[in-house]
């Protein structure tokens, strides 16, 4: 894996307050962690591990909680 800081990490566009989550990717995975706290720990998942789950978001919705 990459070094965590050499990786270009990204928000949505349509992230907004402050509660947001970052995303790297690096090859065949991919990286998230939360934007209030860059250096903190980092879940790594395989792509295919992220579409499944933008998959299921997208077709179940997303809560607020």
């Amino acid at each position: 894996m990459t070094d965590r800081h050499e990786l270009q990490w990204r928000t949505s566009s349509r992230s907004g307050g402050g509660n947001c989550v970052e995303v790297a990717f690096d090859a065949d995975l991919v990286h998230l962690r939360d934007s209030k706290d860059p250096s903190g720990p980092v879940l790594t998942v395989d792509r295919a591990a992220f579409r499944d789950f933008i998959a299921f978001v997208v077709e179940n919705g997303a809560s607020e909680g």
